[in-house]
């Protein structure tokens, strides 16, 4: 038996074609794909051709989705409506003993998700799957997992009820990051590279918008001191410079876009010194950031209308990540097999 679905065999090179149905292990699901979400982790993996961590090609491809169980197990229905993370900690390992499961020195990761269906590993299944609440769309569930990373990445930077928070980069995951940020009562800047961008972040809850000159005009918003908390959602050297540059004195900055590997940054040791700047940084999510994603989506807190602009069908999905390679389009795509 074969399906249709996505395989990526290196950069800008995504193909769609027949492919076996993926074969179970004990304590496996096979889910019949109901959406999947571009994201911006996706569009990376198109351009460079590879994750390090995530995926070597060739492989499946794609894993922001939602569907319904077509091959259950003991905890999971033939019918089931679910949704399941792209990867799960072992539990036992020195990080995961940590309370750190997100740097896991066995983390399992998935792919698959542009297709008919997908296989859900035994152990994503135990401690990453969920069923989807009845009144939440199969967009909706989707979006837990950057929902889930960008959760951390404000818990990591220690956001508080009336700090000002500036995000950098207003990507997907920049505008989650915000809404985030926001439902701590915090204070939100939204910085990006085209006055349109800024726009669609004020429209969708930041509480304003720089990006002609960010120094000043964040300097200008802060009477002068700057941001109390910087997150950088792009991943290059020179955002991860501004982003400290905007801080003010005692302020955090998130590093949560991650550069290319090989990539060497410089910062002003005087300045993190003597204005006792922290430093931190965020990676991917935990299976509780993934809970909290599904309470917030069941609870009618953040919705997939916001962020998903279009649907296309799996045979579009090439030309859809080459359009959003180029920057173009919306912040998210529905795919539906």
């Amino acid at each position: 038996m074969t399906m249709r679905a996505a395989v990526l065999y290196g950069k800008e090179d995504v193909r769609i074609e027949h492919v076996p149905v993926p074969k179970l292990q004990p304590g496996d699901l096979l889910v019949r794909v109901s959406a999947a979400l571009t994201c911006g982790t996706d569009v990376k993996v198109f351009r460079r051709g590879y994750h390090a961590r995530m995926i070597v090609p060739p492989a499946l491809f794609g894993h922001e989705f939602a569907g319904v169980v077509e091959i259950g197990n003991a905890r999971f229905q033939k019918g089931q409506r679910v949704v399941a993370a792209n990867s799960a900690p072992c539990g036992k390992c020195f990080f995961c003993g940590h309370d750190q499961p997100n740097l896991c020195a066995d983390l399992l990761f998935n792919n698959g998700a542009y297709a008919e269906f997908i296989r859900i590993p035994a152990r994503i299944v135990e401690k990453n799957t969920y069923e989807i609440p009845s009144h939440s769309s199969f967009q909706d569930a989707a979006l837990i997992e950057p929902l889930a990373c960008a959760l951390k990445g404000v818990d990591d930077s220690g956001a508080r009820a009336g700090d000002t928070v500036v995000v950098i980069g207003l990507g997907p995951l920049g505008m989650l990051l915000i809404k985030c940020a926001k439902l701590r009562g915090a204070r939100v800047i939204a910085l990006g590279r085209r006055a349109e961008q800024v726009e669609r972040a004020v429209r969708m809850g930041a509480d304003a918008g720089v990006f002609e000159k960010p120094l000043e005009e964040i300097r200008a918003l802060t009477d002068g001191r700057g941001a109390d908390v910087a997150i950088e959602a792009v991943g290059t050297p020179e955002t991860w410079r501004l982003a400290v540059e905007l801080l003010r004195p005692g302020g955090t900055v998130n590093f949560f876009g991650g550069p290319p590997s090989g990539t060497h940054v410089e910062l002003d040791t005087n300045r993190l010194h003597y204005s006792e700047l922290t430093c931190k940084a965020s990676f991917h999510h935990t299976p509780a950031h993934v809970k909290r994603a599904l309470e917030l989506i069941g609870g009618g807190r953040i919705s997939a209308r916001e962020f998903v602009q279009r649907e296309r069908t799996l045979e579009e999905l090439p030309a859809v990540l080459r359009e959003l390679a180029l920057q173009n389009g919306p912040l998210k795509t529905a795919i539906v097999p």
